[in-house]
């Protein structure tokens, strides 16, 4: 029984710390046990191009590269610089590259420059429609805001990461040709609007990750994520669904190779 983690983040600067400047022992000895698949999921040019790195040294680590609505607030070369710089890493075929992300909104912070983030997010989306290529949305007190313009893109696919929204929202992502994935908030004890999500949206619309290394689930709770902890997110899910958790990391798999195109 092997997971596949769709959203990562292995570059992070934690997992330099937490194993001594180097996390490789790590991604070698899960892609050789647990896991299948990892998509290192970029959040900056600079944090794509150390994904792009990792991921040329595993056979089954691929990339997604966008800009996410924070780090948009941290770029000081401009928009058009940012994203031409994305651009061409997309356009690279050496780049191991199956989606765009992270991008989206995130309006949790008082001091969120929200008209940036729907340039950068609007942007973003009219590349994917180009390059014909999935996105990875990140949706944070933000959900009307995300299908409204998820609306005004027609024909692009995607996911929702570690979705957060209600069953009524699900629904609607869905119907529009989305994904949504789930993360180890799954778990969590107090995670009664996931639950509902996932008992309710079609079970070919659902993917698993891990965030690493955020969002660890119970009982790793407050320890550094990764995606051996895979285990714990399938298992619930595969309780909520009713199936056995080895059916569960099956059917997760194939919708995410089916997904990403792998």
């Amino acid at each position: 029984m092997k997971y596949f983690d769709s959203h990562a983040h292995y570059y992070d600067e934690r997992f330099k710390e937490e194993y001594n400047g180097s996390v490789d022992d790590l991604i070698g000895a899960l892609l050789s046990s647990d896991v299948s698949y990892i998509v290192n999921v970029g959040t900056s040019p600079d944090t794509c191009r150390a994904a792009i790195s990792q991921a040329k040294r595993y056979k089954n680590m691929y990339t997604a590269l966008g800009i996410h609505p924070s780090d948009a607030q941290r770029i000081d070369t401009g928009m058009d610089v940012a994203l031409a710089d994305i651009e061409s890493l997309i356009k690279d075929g050496d780049n191991k590259c199956v989606a765009l992300g992270e991008i989206g909104l995130d309006y949790h912070y008082p001091d969120t420059d929200r008209k940036l983030q729907h340039k950068y997010f609007d942007a973003q989306m009219t590349l994917a429609r180009e390059f014909d290529i999935p996105v990875v949305i990140h949706d944070r007190d933000s959900h009307l805001d995300i299908i409204e313009v998820i609306k005004r893109h027609p024909g692009v696919r995607g996911v929702l990461h570690s979705f957060s929204g209600s069953v009524e929202m699900a629904r609607e992502i869905v119907e529009l040709g989305y994904m949504i994935s789930f993360s180890g908030t799954l778990t969590f004890t107090n995670a009664r609007r996931p639950k509902e999500v996932a008992r309710a949206i079609p079970r070919e619309a659902i993917l698993i990750e891990t965030d690493c290394p955020y969002l660890a689930p119970h009982p790793k709770r407050g320890t550094l994520n990764h995606s051996g902890n895979l285990v714990y997110t399938n298992s619930v899910l595969a309780e909520l669904l009713g199936i056995s958790a080895e059916e569960c990391a099956a059917l997760t798999t194939d919708n995410a190779r089916r997904f990403f195109g792998i």
